[in-house]
This record gives C-alpha cells, structure tokens and sequence, in this order.
C-alpha cells in the first residue's frame, strides 16, 4: 500500500525580486545561474548573498540573472513563503557539522555550503539548530524523511 508524504512545496509566485551578490555593490561577487537551490540571507540595501554554515536560512534562490545586471548587481527570485518546503540532505548537528542526527520537528539552519558559482550535487544541507535554536528568528524544521535520520540522508524541511 502506498504511503502518504509530504511533497516540494515551491510557491514561485510568491517569489521577490533581489540583488544576488556577496559583498558590496562594484567589488560584489555575483551569484549566478549556477547557485539557484542554495541557501541565502539579507547581506545589503535590497541585497540577498549566500548562507555560510550555521546562518539562519531566510529563503532559497530560485534563479539568477547573469546576463543583464542592474546598477552592477546581478538580479535574483528569491523564494521565502510560509508555505515553502525544501528537499534537503542532512549534514548533523550545527556545532559539529557531519555529525549527529536530525529528527521530525528538529529546527534547521544553513549545512556545509557548496561553493559559489558551482551548481549544487544534489540538495543543499541543513544542520540541527543546536545554538539557542529557540532563538531562531528564521524558522525551518523537519517535516518528513526519506530514509533515516542520519547525516547524508534525505528528506524535507518547510517555513514555519
């Protein structure tokens, strides 16, 4: 009998419109194409840049445009809705990435990052939130599970 499981939730109209770049305006380094799925944070004046391992995930960019900057920025969906949920791998615990394990309901922050301007080799990763997680200002958890509950595992987190 087939078993009920939640699903990729990916609201693209409820997407906004950004600045994609680390650092500041002319010195920026421009996200591309290549790190849509990754995790970002506001990093400027209407500027979105990627997470580091640890920082809280406030939402996903969802496409870059690197062909046509504006005011020496690259532009950005950025996708943050309530109602958002993420394929994800699991990469441990936030004090001690690659270790340790996540479980349903556990709050999640930014996992071992991919390189900017490398497409990601499958999902990006979360850490359990192990540092004052309920001071989390942006909040993901878990909401389902592939396999188990063990670093490089699979599953699902969503905005609450």
């Amino acid at each position: 009998m087939a078993k009920f499981k939640f699903g990729v939730v990916l609201d693209l109209e409820e997407s906004k419109t950004a600045r994609v770049a680390d650092g500041a305006a002319s010195s920026a380094t421009q996200l591309a194409k290549e790190d849509a799925g990754k995790f970002v944070k506001l990093v400027g004046d209407s500027q979105y840049g990627l997470c580091a391992v640890g920082n809280e995930i406030e939402g996903v960019l969802q496409v870059a445009d690197d062909i046509a900057p504006q005011d020496g920025f690259n532009l950005g969906a950025i996708l943050q809705s309530d109602d958002c949920r993420v394929r994800v791998t699991f990469d441990g615990l936030q004090a001690t990435p690659a270790t340790g394990v996540i479980t349903i309901g556990d709050y999640v922050v930014c996992g071992t990052v991919t390189a900017r301007g490398t497409a990601l080799p499958g999902y990006p990763k979360v850490c359990k939130a192990t540092a004052a997680a309920t001071g989390i200002v942006f909040k993901w958890r878990v909401v389902s599970m592939d396999g188990t509950s063990a670093v490089g595992q699979t599953g699902l987190i969503e905005r609450v």
